[in-house]
């Protein structure tokens, strides 16, 4: 293979790559040279001129013409004077002797080597490119095609052609994918992983709700609304606290949109979750009344050293408080960075067909039932509206107990 075709090969596949005109030629002078170290030892006393354009290549060998009998004629960068006057037969000691190295000098097995060097670097390379693309991207919102349905990820392809990856953990429950489908999902980290860059990609972020609301609700984009703190259990519920800079703007409205019209576009996107827009404060009580929304609060009692709130309810209004599977109240802790507990508020109401704890003392130890008073739970309603993760957390009892005190209460009302 000729210089010319080498290099203008290596050009077209690098242009192919859109690697730029000074980066190609610092490759392929970089490859020229390490042919040259093999070759000769060094490549100090040596230039290479490259034209990346013509594909014309020069190597050029520069040395010092030394006397025949000198010390120095063995070193890289000296030649004899008996050699030198073969080259041309009125050199004299002392003078500049340069001699072109031509590619065909170098064997065709080292010309093929570098043909693939050069291929690599160009793939390493691209690789480097890409990394540092998606890497200051992260948090961005992309739009790719399904390639590839694989266990536990899914392989999508960028305009570009690049692979990134979107793991069972980073997809929303709900989700279901077909090849070819276009999906939307937010660059969550970029790894490199044995030299080659991982784009990884999620769809369960608060992230990916924040992209979402900045491009249906104009007020976020611009700035006029700002989003404090998103919370979500993917697929099926999310809190997002906003707050407007403008006071002529409703935060919640313009997020909603006229009849919903706005966030029902997220909703779809992320497979009907149900998300609740709070008007953000820095009146703490007011914002743990917000965030329990739709339940009304009657009194709370916040701890701010220990980072927890008692918040009392009527009793009709302590399942919405916590929510289906206690999401809710999950939720509504985490938006507030609080650990929250519900307590119901008997006062001046009494529910007729609930029963006192202590009337099942003839089945539930006494020991048991003063665990759950001690947390304010002291009739069976009040028991059964809870979770049972949520009473192993608040009570000193095993999960076997809970389950059969559940098990107990429930049978009462059946």
């Amino acid at each position: 293979m000729t210089s010319g075709l080498l290099i203008e090969s290596f050009a077209d596949f690098a242009r192919s790559k859109n690697i730029d005109r000074p980066t190609m030629i610092a490759i392929l002078e970089e490859v020229f040279r390490t042919m040259i170290r093999k070759k000769y030892g060094t490549d100090e006393n040596f230039d290479v001129i490259i034209n990346a354009e013509s594909g014309d290549l020069e190597m050029w060998r520069t040395r010092e013409i030394v006397d025949d009998n000198s010390e120095d004629i063995w070193d890289y960068d000296k030649i004899p004077l008996a050699e030198a006057r073969k080259i041309q037969d009125d050199f004299e000691v002392g003078e500049q002797v340069a001699e072109e190295v031509k590619l065909e000098d170098f064997g065709r097995r080292v010309v093929q080597t570098a043909r693939q060097t050069l291929i690599q670097k160009i793939k390493d390379m691209e690789k480097e490119l890409l990394y540092q693309k998606y890497k200051d991207q992260v948090g961005d919102l992309v739009g790719a095609e399904v390639y590839q349905l694989l266990k536990h990820e899914i392989i999508l392809i960028d305009s570009e052609s690049n692979e990134l990856s979107l793991p069972r953990t980073e997809q929303i429950p709900k989700d279901r994918y077909r090849k070819g489908e276009a999906v939307k999902a937010v660059i969550s980290r970029v790894e490199m992983i044995n030299g080659t860059p991982k784009i990884v990609l999620s769809r369960t972020s608060p992230v990916f709700l924040e992209r979402l609301f900045e491009i249906e609700v104009p007020e976020i984009y611009d700035g006029l609304i700002s989003i404090r703190k998103i919370v979500r259990e993917p697929g099926e519920r999310a809190k997002v606290a906003v707050e407007s800079y403008d006071d002529r703007i409703d935060p919640v409205g313009a997020c909603v949109g006229m009849k919903g019209s706005r966030i029902h576009g997220i909703v779809r996107e992320l497979g009907n979750e149900n998300i609740d827009v709070i008007n953000y404060t820095e009146n703490l009580e007011l914002l743990i009344s917000r965030a329990l929304s739709p339940a009304k609060i009657s009194t709370m009692q916040i701890d701010k050293e220990t980072k927890r709130v008692s918040v009392f309810l009527k009793p009709d209004q302590v399942s919405l408080a916590i929510g289906k599977g206690g999401q809710n109240i999950k939720l509504a802790g985490r938006l507030v960075d609080m650990e929250i507990d519900v307590f119901r508020d008997n006062e001046g109401q009494e529910d007729d067909e609930d029963v006192d704890l202590m009337e099942f003392s003839d089945e539930i130890d006494e020991w048991m039932i003063n665990e759950l008073r001690k947390v304010g739970l002291d009739t069976a309603k009040s028991v059964l509206a809870l979770s049972k993760e949520e009473l192993v957390r608040r009570t000193d009892l095993e999960e076997d107990t809970v389950e059969e005190i559940v098990n107990i209460l429930k049978q009462e009302f059946e």
